[in-house]
């Protein structure tokens, strides 16, 4: 990557909301991510379509985003029906396993569903869904900077043995993937 510098870090991710004011709502009042920035506008300014939309900006501590389009349809995020629901997900870093605790807690006294507290050997996290049908996760790294380095030293063998021995494809990804989302007969 001659003459060009590596990329610092995430500016922001964006989606795709069903109402602005109930993503603020979770977003900022329930999670605590400040609404930080919004663009109203009628034309789209990467493509010049006549499409109007808000789009929000909630920051993290690090100064980086989470960022959703309301196009005023009221239609959610749709998700890929050929991936399971546990693929696609945000994360969300905090620092300490009682930190992801607290977390659940919080989420679930406000009637929202919570998986885990899951155990990946190098985060803890917890999962659930937004008002939008986005996965998020709350994590938290449980290694130090010597295991980070022995996973960042294994991690191309670890790819190649996955490229390797990688299963053949499905052409039918109703026996491969969640049953549920096989169409009722």
């Amino acid at each position: 990557m001659t003459g060009l510098n590596q990329i610092v870090g995430l500016h922001h991710y964006a989606y795709k909301c069903r109402n602005a004011e109930e993503t603020r709502s979770f977003y900022e009042d329930l999670l605590g991510l400040p609404l930080a920035h919004v663009i109203k506008a009628e034309k789209v300014p990467s493509t010049g379509a006549l499409d109007p939309y808000v789009h929000l900006f909630f920051e993290f501590k690090n100064g980086s985003y989470i960022a959703f389009f309301d196009l005023g349809d009221e239609t959610p995020c749709v998700a890929d029906p050929q991936t399971p629901s546990w693929v696609n997900h945000f994360a969300m870093q905090v620092d300490t396993e009682a930190e992801v605790e607290k977390w659940k807690q919080r989420l679930e006294d406000a009637g929202i569903e919570v998986v885990g507290v899951t155990d990946h050997e190098f985060v803890k996290s917890i999962y659930f869904f937004d008002p939008n049908g986005v996965r998020l996760e709350i994590t938290c790294e449980v290694i130090g900077e010597a295991e980070r380095q022995t996973h960042r030293g294994a991690a191309h063998a670890t790819l190649k043995s996955w490229t390797d021995t990688r299963p053949a494809p499905q052409t039918n990804f109703y026996t491969v993937r969640d049953q549920s989302t096989k169409p009722q007969t």
